[in-house]
């Protein structure tokens, strides 16, 4: 008798063995995509991202441990070219690949475009209440109006890209319109759709689509699973929405133009950014507008980032009565599970709030 319940035990942990090597893989890149595939794949599938959390996406190198992680996944979900340029190579050739860039059914915004485009309370659309009209359906194949963005492809980490040292002009406006005929054109989509909570929730609708389709077995639980999630990003931008409101007419600098999606949603005031690429030094010809904007008492606030050193931002603000506060784009310290990417909006909210107040 012993010996049966011996054996039977030891095929039932060979059974389990073989179900958790089964387990449906989904591999991302940036932590604030998994955040968002975390909770949509929960109780069905694993989600693991491949750089580090704070690394930023704009100078990082991929190692072989991601090159096989890359290859073993059931299902590569990554923003798009445009932003991990790493991975334009290697994704070319793998079957899996799901660039968010190339899908139809997300808003993206371009680089430049300014809060008052009828984007400041789009908060999730009606229309993605619950399970939205997207999940379930494979005509987001073809990517719609996002479709190849072949003039974007090279958009991503900028690298190589020396010309934007005298932007210094543009300190203080929201359009790139001189910078058109720049190698990497800042006039074209802007990849940063995590920080604006309507796109999220167009991203998720698409992303349970993809996983509707290479894991059919588990539709019930992520379509369950993405209307708890659109749920709870709507309640959480109606209470952003009343915290921001009093502080929305307050001028402000951020590090890096990546916040447009936040800026839309929420109708903020920036008045400018030291880069466009973070990985780039800011121009002397932009340090001295910002500068000349703060002693003109124009902002309220100037923001740095945890991914960058901020000595730059204290030199700019050195003498002036200016706040200065910090934007964590990358989510370095919200803990991945339920709840996460509400957390990393609200953070980013709270981070706006008491640098502008």
């Amino acid at each position: 008798m012993q010996r049966i319940s011996s054996l039977f035990c030891a095929a039932a942990l060979a059974l389990s063995g073989s179900a958790m090597a089964d387990d449906f893989k989904v591999v991302t890149t940036i932590k604030p995509l998994n955040l968002i595939v975390s909770e949509l794949v929960q109780g069905a599938a694993t989600s693991d991202a491949i750089l580090p959390p704070g690394a930023s996406p704009h100078d990082y190198a991929l190692r072989p441990s991601d090159v096989k992680k890359l290859n073993d996944a059931d299902l590569v979900i990554w923003v798009g070219p445009q932003l991990e340029t790493f991975l334009t190579k290697l994704m070319a050739t793998n079957p899996n690949s799901f660039a968010l860039t190339k899908q139809a059914g997300i808003d993206f915004l371009n680089y430049g475009a300014k809060p008052s485009d009828d984007h400041g309370d789009h908060a999730g659309h009606d229309d993605h209440d619950g399970h939205g009209d997207h999940a379930g359906h494979d005509d987001h194949d073809g990517h719609g109006d996002h479709a190849g963005h072949d003039d974007h492809d090279d958009h991503g980490d900028h690298d190589g890209h020396d010309a934007h040292d005298d932007h210094g002009d543009h300190a203080g406006h929201d359009a790139h319109d001189d910078h058109a005929g720049h190698h990497h054109n800042h006039s074209g989509l802007n990849p940063h759709f995590w920080m604006g909570p309507k796109q999220t929730i167009e991203a998720a609708n698409v992303i349970t689509e993809a996983l509707i389709k290479h894991d059919p077995l588990h539709k019930t639980v992520y379509l369950d699973n993405l209307s708890a999630f659109t749920t709870e990003v709507n309640q959480a931008v109606s209470e952003l929405n009343a915290e921001l409101k009093p502080v929305s007419n307050k001028g402000y600098f951020v590090f890096h133009d990546g916040y447009g999606y936040f800026e839309h949603q929420f109708g903020l005031n920036n008045l400018g950014h030291f880069t466009v690429e973070p990985d780039r030094k800011p121009g002397a010809k932009t340090l001295i507008a910002i500068r000349e904007s703060l002693k003109d008492k124009q902002a309220y606030c100037v923001f740095s980032e945890p991914q960058f050193s901020p000595a730059v931002v204290d030199s700019v603000t050195k003498g002036t009565e200016v706040n200065i506060g910090t934007l964590d784009p990358m989510a370095t310290n919200v803990e991945v599970g339920k709840g996460g990417y509400v957390r990393f909006i609200k953070e980013l909210g709270q981070s706006f709030t008491k640098c502008l107040k």
